[in-house]
């Protein structure tokens, strides 16, 4: 690297880490001189802006791309850059839209804990009451699982006769029932951690916002 290329370099490095001076609202630009030299900078000269620059973000990332042909690259570049600002925006509205309704739903912490203690003995009484039906479920497979051991082809003695169409109805019907309570209980107890986990989220978040008031 020559001497222009290492004053470059540290006048870029420079221009990030310098406190600021209140200049520092200005954009930075990135631009190529008639002779392949590449330039940092506030400002391009005019005879040089014709030519095509970028302007780059705070983080030296290139958000824009001004005058010139765009590439198929730098065109993808610039529409990525844009959906990443406005996910990020969407996000900040979306946080800010969630503070106005935690502040507008509750006074003080003991409101939110009491609706989440609420909520959560809701769905620990449908747990508690799948757990159950399912032990029954249970407790009838293992009866009738013994009944058709009597039968082929559960049973593997040649003589024994084949099993009862509404007895293997039966089993299969119970099988099916548990698979589904269990289904229905893993989800119940799913939506209990992320209901506990979102109203910690809301209280803490109260509590954020009370201090900055």
């Amino acid at each position: 690297m020559g001497r222009s290329r290492l004053i470059l370099a540290a006048a870029v490095v420079s221009f990030f880490v310098a406190p600021d001076s209140g200049a520092g609202e200005g954009k930075l630009y990135r631009w190529v001189d008639n002779e392949g030299n590449i330039h940092y900078s506030d400002h391009v000269p005019p005879e040089y802006s014709e030519l095509g620059h970028y302007i780059l973000n705070s983080h030296g990332v290139a958000v824009d791309v001004v005058g010139g042909e765009k590439t198929a690259d730098e065109l993808a570049e610039i529409l990525r850059q844009a959906a990443i600002k406005a996910q990020l925006q969407l996000e900040r509205e979306e946080a800010a839209l969630r503070d106005r309704i935690l502040l507008s739903t509750y006074l003080t912490v003991d409101e939110i804990a009491d609706l989440r203690d609420r909520r959560a003995e809701l769905l620990a009484d449908q747990i508690r009451v799948t757990e159950i039906y399912l032990d029954n479920l249970r407790s009838k497979l293992a009866k009738l699982q013994k009944d058709a051991q009597r039968f082929r082809p559960y049973n593997p003695d040649e003589s024994a006769p084949p099993i009862d169409e509404k007895l293997a109805r039966e089993l299969a019907d119970t099988l099916d029932s548990i698979l589904r309570y269990e289904q229905s209980l893993n989800m119940s107890r799913s939506v209990q951690t992320q209901l506990l986990a979102k109203f910690d989220g809301d209280i803490q978040r109260f509590r954020e916002l009370k201090a900055m008031n």
